[in-house]
């Protein structure tokens, strides 16, 4: 299986953190715990994520997008 994930940015951060009394982060979608474990993940696990994220598309990440 090939992986996309290379394709994509680093990382989902946009730079507008909100995990300090979120359970989700409103600006790229991750929960605190993917969003300080993001370097410790495996490609796989990095995928799904954004998956996950881009599915939801409720992260202000992918706001800009449906304008």
């Amino acid at each position: 299986m090939t992986s996309n994930l290379h394709d994509l940015p680093d990382s989902p951060c946009i730079g507008v953190c909100s995990t300090l009394f979120d359970e989700v982060c409103k600006g790229c979608g991750r929960t605190a715990a993917e969003v300080s474990n993001w370097v410790f993940l495996s490609d796989e696990e990095k995928r799904a994520i954004w998956v996950r994220i881009e599915q939801e598309g409720t992260a202000m990440r992918f706001q800009n997008d449906k304008v």
